[in-house]
């Protein structure tokens, strides 16, 4: 098959989204399938704008990279990514193509169904995250519902759909999605995640001080969609309590304000550390003894937090904050990974983390269960999931060119 991933991030950039991509990527090419991936490119002289690795040809976009300017150098970064993305989709994609693009940026299977339309290529969307109802809830801009229409024209006239899960499938089938086109395919704990020697594992947590203490830890991206407030919450409460401490690993929008939050109100068993790179994530992860993981209530629907299977393969507890309804809530508790509570329990989120702390021992059911869920859920079930996906796609005639005028409506 020849197979074309449209994604703003990739190897050797290690965002969540390229990660998973270079493990799919790379995987299927191992497998024999013809595979190009089209990126951003980093800046960085060493990268070049086109080579192979691994059997993947990589295509990279000479892009902005102004995000640290906030929403208006990201909006600017987005646009020059999709107008280059675009432009080289519509060079490489052929009648044979089949295309996958992912959600980085925002509705980037807008542009990828408008071109695979006139070429005459399949379209599969990779949707990690579902916009712009993602950015209505965080941002409040009642404007950005304009895009619904188009974004679900999109999706409907694609000739698949994958998310993340069955509550991110809910939304597609509601605004006329067939089912059959609403394919649920989970992420995975990233290639290497679940090595680690108890040497590294004892150095990292010697590095960060908390050798002999009970490790309460949010890792990865800090962003506005995790319900992170309620953390430094119970920090607060179980400030007595020498034996626990609290660690945010990664960065994102809201590390310096939590950080910030953690300073004033004098919070001694709470510390930052940096992002981690993929070769010690494996060590980050099984260094910590419980693991946090939280969502935003409203954005339930609409992202999946899969920081859940990179816990699950260190075999590790979680403790969920968020919407007792969700679909992450009830994964924790029916497949006894942990416990789920709402944001404001703090009393209940106390009462557990202290209880685990001084009874070590009840982590081990939780940890049993969690390995059983990381085997079931595995990249290499998840190749398989995809493997079988594309190939009926493939086998299904492929589209006509759409002529000028049809495009043009």
């Amino acid at each position: 098959m020849h197979l074309i991933f449209v994604n703003r991030f990739y190897w050797p950039e290690t965002p969540a989204t390229g990660q998973l991509l270079t493990d799919l990527a790379e995987s299927l090419a191992q497998r024999g399938d013809d595979v190009t991936v089209i990126a951003s490119h980093s800046g960085l002289p060493e990268n070049p704008v086109n080579e192979t690795r691994a059997g993947v040809r990589i295509l990279r976009v000479r892009s902005t990279r102004q995000n640290h300017l906030g929403l208006a150098g990201k909006a600017v970064d987005f646009a020059t990514f999709y107008l280059g993305a675009m432009w080289q989709l519509w060079r490489v994609a052929r009648r044979d193509s089949i295309v996958i693009a992912m959600t980085d940026p925002p509705l980037l299977g807008i542009g990828a169904w408008l071109v695979t339309r006139l070429r005459g290529a399949r379209l599969i969307h990779w949707i990690q995250d579902i916009y712009p109802e993602l950015a209505l809830e965080l941002t409040g801009y009642s404007w950005l519902r304009v895009l619904r229409p188009l974004r679900n024209l999109a999706w409907r006239r694609a000739d698949d759909c994958i998310t993340l899960g069955t509550d991110m499938a809910g939304v597609l089938t509601s605004v006329g999605v067939e089912a059959a086109k609403a394919g649920v395919i989970p992420n995975w704990a990233p290639r290497g995640s679940a090595a680690a020697s108890p040497e590294d594992v004892s150095a990292l947590r010697l590095a960060w001080g908390v050798a002999e203490k009970f490790v309460v830890a949010y890792s990865g991206n800090l962003g506005r969609v995790h319900d992170l407030e309620p953390v430094l919450a119970v920090a607060a409460a179980l400030q007595d309590d020498p034996a626990i401490a609290f660690v945010f690993v990664g960065g994102g929008a809201q590390r310096d304000p939590l950080k910030a939050t953690a300073m004033r109100q004098g919070l001694k068993n709470v510390q930052f550390q940096p992002s981690q790179p993929r070769e010690r994530l494996g060590a980050t992860l099984r260094s910590i003894d419980l693991h946090l993981v939280t969502l935003l209530p409203g954005c339930e629907r609409f992202v999946f937090p899969s920081k859940l299977y990179g816990v699950a393969s260190a075999g590790r507890p979680v403790l969920f904050i968020g919407p007792g309804h969700c679909e992450v809530a009830r994964l924790v508790v029916e497949q006894k990974l942990g416990i789920a509570r709402p944001r404001d329990d703090i009393a209940g989120l106390t009462a557990h983390i202290r209880h685990l702390a001084h009874s070590p021992a009840e982590s081990q059911p939780f940890a049993t269960a969690a390995i059983l869920f990381a085997a079931e859920n595995s990249f290499e079930v998840a190749v398989e999931r995809w493997s079988d996906r594309l190939a009926a796609v493939h086998a299904c005639p492929a589209t006509a060119p759409a002529d000028t005028k049809l495009a043009a409506r």
